[in-house]
């Protein structure tokens, strides 16, 4: 759930890490600056490619941050090698010393069936509830209790999953203070794009792209990307040119419209430069295109939505200007879900005990 600094210019620095997610961590906090003596909560966000460890006081607030490259896919294959224990003491060690007893809980990949322990996903509709009854627990080697979030299941002919969106999902809906009782959509870009139906409290439906991913195979293993030269700032034109594309013209699909990329630079209407974002462009708007076609479904459309966006601050603004073609001119990037996520499956987990007053973590 961790993203890189992006830009407009270079989609795939925004979904090179697991999208959509917060942007780039702040420098660890020294342990010898920090107040162990108000430690209540340790939350891991633990993804692919990173790490991410949150230390909370009881009123929800971030006491200290601490980011490692140590994602999944990073550590040794065989979890004989211990190489899930040794990730977790080099981000955690240093506070569990200082504060011991303190709960930890962590979401993402890390209870994947590649993860630390798998964590079963649990079923469509799905509330904060279902994801607490799911709750994985590992006993690390440092004697701590690791408590795993389980990832969300969407069965059907075309089944659909995730897993670390919906904390942040949850954290979303607990941004304001108070329970969400009307139907809306919560989008997070990123490698594998969501678009969540979320109602009362409840994660319904969802959809994925692979939009991110997609972008990154196409620019640097495919003839599209021979082309292309990385500009020096964000081409917002040609950009919503791609998006506008796929809107206008993109009816035989996003297989009939990418080759574009490379043509239009042949025939001199494109530059080098350009190239990137005009793909980037394009991809984002067969993605929305897409997601048009299922709300229409539903008698609804983007022009009617009033979304809130997850995850990297550039990307939730790439993604605003491609809404904004659709019509849709509500969509508002929900700040620090990750974090709020965490803190709301542990509070209703009783893992911590807030403090009076403390409404949700930020």
């Amino acid at each position: 759930m961790t993203a890189v600094t992006a830009t407009l210019a270079n989609h795939q620095a925004a979904v090179a890490t697991e999208a959509g997610r917060q942007a780039d961590a702040n420098a660890p906090v020294e342990v010898a600056s920090i107040d162990f003596s108000r430690a209540a909560l340790i939350a891991l966000d633990w993804g692919t490619s990173s790490l991410r460890a949150y230390l909370f006081d009881a009123h929800g607030q971030v006491l200290a941050l601490r980011a490692s490259p140590a994602g999944i896919m990073n550590l040794p294959k065989r979890a004989a090698e211990g190489g899930f224990d040794a990730a977790f003491d080099d981000v955690c060690g240093a506070w569990l010393e200082q504060a011991r007893g303190v709960p930890v809980i962590a979401a993402g990949m890390v209870g994947s069936a590649q993860g630390w322990r798998e964590a079963p996903y649990v079923d469509t509709p799905a509330n904060a509830d279902a994801l607490v009854a799911g709750l994985v627990r590992v006993q690390t080697a440092c004697g701590a209790t690791l408590h795993i979030v389980p990832g969300v299941l969407q069965r059907g002919e075309l089944p659909n999953v995730m897993r670390g969106e919906e904390t942040q999902i949850f954290g979303a809906l607990s941004a304001d203070g108070s329970a969400d009782t009307s139907r809306s959509l919560i989008g997070l870009p990123g490698t594998h794009a969501k678009w969540a139906v979320v109602q009362g409290g409840r994660i319904e439906r969802f959809h994925t792209f692979m939009t991110g991913e997609v972008f990154a195979a196409l620019r640097e293993h495919t003839i599209l990307g021979r082309t292309m030269v990385t500009p020096d700032r964000p081409d917002t034109e040609a950009f919503l040119r791609g998006v506008n594309i796929a809107r206008e013209k993109g009816q035989a699909g996003v297989l009939a419209t990418m080759f574009s990329t490379r043509t239009l630079g042949l025939t001199g209407q494109l530059a080098a430069e350009a190239q990137p974002d005009y793909l980037s462009g394009l991809l984002i708007g067969h993605e929305l295109a897409g997601l048009e076609a299922v709300l229409t479904q539903q008698h609804s459309s983007l022009a009617q939505q009033s979304l809130r966006l997850i995850g990297n601050d550039a990307l939730c603004e790439r993604y605003r200007l491609a809404l904004a073609q659709f019509g849709c001119l509500r969509a508002e990037p929900v700040r620090q879900a990750t974090e709020r996520g965490l803190w709301r499956v542990a509070v209703e987990a009783g893992l911590v005990t807030p403090a009076a007053g403390a409404a949700h973590a930020g």
